[in-house]
């Protein structure tokens, strides 16, 4: 899988050298769980005036919604929901309602922006050239779209983005369909848009993929654009 680079970020940020973040891989968890995580780890960068620690996991069947909403933008009944076994969370991030389910790649990272020298738009920008880089890897060409943050294949999108930034440190993150069930998407009209699919790396056209493989090169991707070294890589918390 040759490694190509999207040509949108030339520089990375420069960073301290010795600027390290933590990298914690978990197995497919509840929204809530990886919810109250978050919160509990961003006590703990802030205090502690660290650069930051990041999620890397899979979630159980769920409908997030954003800041501008998304329930109504639920095509199906809760009964539907119920019996499906698919949870509907309110969340404090940016964007619309959207899906996370098994297969898709779910990173969240509790990063001290301050620390970091990082502003928002720069931050969600780095987020989006990782997963540009990514899906590369496996010969998949995706693409900003300035009126929607995520990244892109035509009109189907492939990755999202969406964040809250809390007395400096930014949660939630991204998440980047790789081999996942897409029927949900069909539940909704995705992050509040009725003209847009939705598409991962394997319905795109990626061989030889799966999340492990995806986590691998998106964490060093990231280290890539964000200029860090991951401590704790090797260290699994299942």
């Amino acid at each position: 899988m040759p490694t190509a680079i999207s040509g949108q970020i030339e520089t990375p940020v420069k960073l301290a050298p010795h600027n390290r973040w933590t990298r914690r891989d978990l197995a497919i968890i509840p929204y809530a769980e990886a919810l109250d995580l978050q919160y509990r780890l961003a006590a703990e960068v802030r205090s502690a005036k660290k650069a930051g620690i990041v999620l890397f996991l899979e979630h159980a069947p769920v409908f997030t919604l954003g800041k501008r909403g998304g329930r109504e933008n639920l095509t199906v009944s809760d009964a539907f929901l119920d019996n499906h076994g698919v949870a509907v969370f309110e969340t404090e991030r940016g964007g619309n309602i959207t899906y996370h389910g098994p297969g898709q790649l779910v990173v969240y990272p509790i990063i001290n922006l301050k620390a970091t020298g990082l502003g928002v738009a720069d931050y969600v920008d780095r987020l989006e050239e990782a997963m540009l880089r990514t899906a590369a890897d496996w010969g998949i060409r995706a693409e900003r779209n300035a009126k929607n943050r995520g990244i892109w294949i035509g009109n189907n999108k492939l990755g999202s983005i969406g964040i809250a930034v809390k007395r400096g440190v930014a949660l939630h993150g991204l998440a980047l369909n790789v081999v996942t069930d897409l029927t949900p998407f069909t539940w909704i009209n995705p992050c509040g848009l009725t003209d847009v699919g939705i598409v991962s790396l394997a319905e795109a056209g990626a061989t030889d993929v799966t999340v492990a493989r995806v986590r691998e090169r998106l964490a060093a991707h990231m280290a890539a654009v964000f200029n860090i070294a991951w401590e704790d890589a090797a260290t699994k918390q299942e």
